[in-house]
C-alpha cells in the first residue's frame, strides 16, 4: 500500500532532508510551508500520517492538529518539536496527536515511528467491512471516523483503534493483555497499563453522558473491558 505524509515545515533544510529521506523508503511526501496550505492540502486529499512542525510562520501545527481531530479523522499525527516546546508538546497531545520528536532528531528514529504508526493504524482496516454501529456509536472504516449519534468524536489514531477492537468484540470481555497486544507491538512507548487507564478514561469522556457511570464502555475487574450497545 502507498502512503503518503503531510509534511508541515517551514526550514528549507529540514524539509529537503526529510522529503530525501522519506522518499526512499518509499513515501509519497505532501509539503507544506504554512498553516494555510496545510488546511489547503487537507480539504484535497487523504493522507496515511502528518508530521507537524508546531511553530510556523502564519499560525500554530497545534491547531491543525485539532482541526482534523474536530472533523473526525484518526490518522496518525507526529509533531515535530523543539528542546524549548515543551508546553506546545503538551498542548499538542491533548489536541489529539499521537506522538511527538523531539529536533535534532535521527532520520532512522523518525522512519521507525513513521512505520509503527503506520502499522498500528492497520488494526482499523475495514477487511470487508464499511461501517461499524453499535448503540448511538457509528464507526466509519474507510474513511477512519467515529461518530456519536452522527457528531465526530474527534478520537486520537489510538482511541480509534482501541474503539474499534471494544464495538468489535461487543458483549465480549477483551482482556487488558489483549488490548495492549493487539494495539501496540512490543517496541512501542505505550505499552502499559496506566497508558491504557487514560485511554480508557477518555474514550468515556467522550462517549458516555456520565463518564462515571459507564453504560457503554464497562470495566470487568481483574481482567479488562467490554463495550456494551
Amino acid at each position: 500500500m502507498e502512503h503518503t505524509i503531510l509534511l508541515l515545515e517551514d526550514d528549507a533544510d529540514l524539509i529537503d532532508g526529510l522529503t530525501y529521506s522519506l522518499g526512499r523508503e518509499g513515501y509519497t511526501v505532501d509539503v507544506a510551508q504554512t498553516v494555510r496550505t496545510a488546511y489547503a492540502c487537507l480539504e484535497k486529499h487523504v493522507y496515511s500520517l502528518l508530521l507537524l512542525d508546531i511553530t510556523l510562520p502564519d499560525g500554530n501545527g497545534v491547531d491543525v492538529c485539532r482541526f482534523v481531530r474536530e472533523r473526525g479523522d484518526s490518522v496518525p499525527i507526529i509533531f515535530l518539536t523543539a528542546m524549548d516546546e515543551e508546553v506546545s508538546v503538551i498542548r499538542g497531545l491533548d489536541s489529539g496527536a499521537d506522538d511527538y520528536i523531539t529536533k535534532p532528531f535521527k532520520l532512522g528514529e523518525l522512519c521507525s515511528r513513521i512505520r509503527a504508526h503506520l502499522r498500528r493504524s492497520g488494526i482499523g482496516d475495514a477487511g470487508g467491512e464499511s461501517r461499524l454501529l453499535s448503540g448511538p456509536v457509528s464507526i466509519d472504516l474507510l474513511g477512519g471516523g467515529a461518530f456519536l449519534n452522527n457528531q465526530p468524536l474527534g478520537l486520537t489514531s489510538a482511541e480509534y483503534r482501541l474503539l474499534c477492537l471494544l464495538v468489535r468484540n461487543a458483549g465480549q470481555t477483551v482482556l487488558r493483555n489483549t488490548i495492549l497486544d493487539a494495539l501496540w507491538d512490543s517496541n512501542g512507548n505505550f505499552v502499559d497499563d496506566n497508558t491504557l487507564s487514560v485511554y480508557i478514561h477518555r474514550l468515556r469522556e467522550k462517549i458516555e453522558e456520565d463518564p462515571s457511570h459507564p453504560k457503554h464502555l464497562l470495566t470487568v475487574r481483574g481482567f479488562g473491558y467490554s463495550w456494551r450497545a
